[in-house]
């Protein structure tokens, strides 16, 4: 029997922040499977509508665009949000959260937090195979060095830091309990997340894994 869904006490919009490599899709995935909330995956909208993506000004707006209005529409329906692009800039964010204000929904960000050098390895190790990164954009040395000189840090915002290292289950017990004291989830015993010791993760793709399903889509509403 498949345990029930987390449902927050008011409707959410969980913004993610990190280097890329940090583990940004691979946590807003696993979370959609215990929140109920739409997951608004960037990078699945973008290999939707270009088949030969150039990840340029002009594409990234249109991508935007395309998740704004989608979050938009799910927050006034009162169904919560993983917005699964990096928030990467003050000024986004701050357009976010005014979007959010206004749908009356409460935003949580997440600071997936690891060293530069372990995400730019994870970057190098994808595997086109993984619906995690069938969609991911280049993943060269100077790209990741332009993205990652371009993040604003978040000052004077509230956020929960999430070790990019650690395994999912960790990750979700630390998002939970931060959760709880905000009260934006329920704290009876019927969510059964439970408490765990901090374990690490690799998320270098192991090649005598074999193929995995890549048939989950960029929105996934449970």
């Amino acid at each position: 029997m498949a345990m029930a869904k987390v449902e927050p006490t008011k409707p959410l919009l969980i913004l993610l922040y990190g280097y890329p490599g940090s583990g940004k899709t691979y946590f807003a995935r696993q979370l959609s499977e215990h929140f109920k909330a739409a997951h608004v995956y960037g990078d699945r909208i973008r290999g939707d509508l270009f088949d030969h993506p150039r990840y340029d000004k002009e594409e990234n707006e249109v991508i935007g665009q395309l998740m704004d209005y989608m979050t938009g529409e799910f927050l006034s329906a009162g169904l919560s949000v993983i917005y699964d692009i990096n928030a990467m800039r003050t000024g986004q964010r701050r357009l976010l959260r005014d979007m959010a204000r206004k749908a009356r929904a409460e935003v949580v960000l997440v600071w997936l937090q690891i060293d530069p050098e372990t995400a730019f390895t994870r970057l190098q190790s994808r595997d086109r195979r993984r619906s995690d990164d069938k969609f991911a954009g280049p993943t060269d040395r100077a790209t990741f060095e332009r993205i990652a000189g371009g993040m604003q840090n978040p000052q004077n915002e509230d956020y929960i830091v999430v070790s990019g290292k650690h395994t999912f289950d960790t990750q979700l017990s630390a998002f939970v309990k931060r959760m709880r004291e905000l009260n934006l989830v329920p704290t009876s015993s019927d969510v059964n997340i439970k408490v765990v010791k901090p374990g690490l993760v690799n998320l270098i793709p192991n090649p005598a894994a074999g193929r995995v399903d890549m048939s989950r889509r960029n929105i996934v509403i449970r």
